[in-house]
């Protein structure tokens, strides 16, 4: 069902920095910053020959990634995302097997302008899976 890896996001306490570290270090391409208030995060988009890193940075006092930086302040890996065909079938069929799908289980825009899901880390060994339509 789930197709490529799409994207790993990783928060970071300090964005400048290590949109230098993936620039300069490991001479990846990296975005201007982008601020996307509905989310509550800034967002440098490292594009990689097969997949996405996206470092995320807290945006506004409600950030829900501010948490994450409160418990790991160095930062770390928050969530990867795999792309699916049908946003609504992945979420059917999540529900029929047991997963959890967080918020309200209907598709949010994502970053990338197109639907996505998140689904609960306890059911996916520990880890926020982000599923977004193709």
């Amino acid at each position: 069902m789930i197709g490529k890896l799409n994207h790993v996001a990783i928060v970071v306490p300090n964005l400048p920095a290590a949109t230098a570290l993936y620039r300069d270090t490991l001479g990846a391409a990296v975005s201007q910053p982008v601020d996307l208030p509905p989310h509550g995060v800034t967002v440098v988009f490292v594009t990689l020959p097969n997949t996405k890193i996206e470092l995320l940075h807290p945006f506004g006092e409600k950030s829900p990634i501010a948490g994450f930086l409160d418990k790991n302040p160095s930062g770390g890996i928050h969530h990867i995302c795999y792309e699916v065909e049908d946003i609504l079938a992945a979420r059917d069929r999540m529900k029929e097997q047991g997963a959890r799908v967080l918020g309200d289980g209907e598709p949010k825009i994502g970053a990338h302008d197109k639907p996505v899901l998140f689904l609960h880390p306890k059911d996916f060994c520990g880890t926020l899976v982000e599923l977004e339509q193709a």
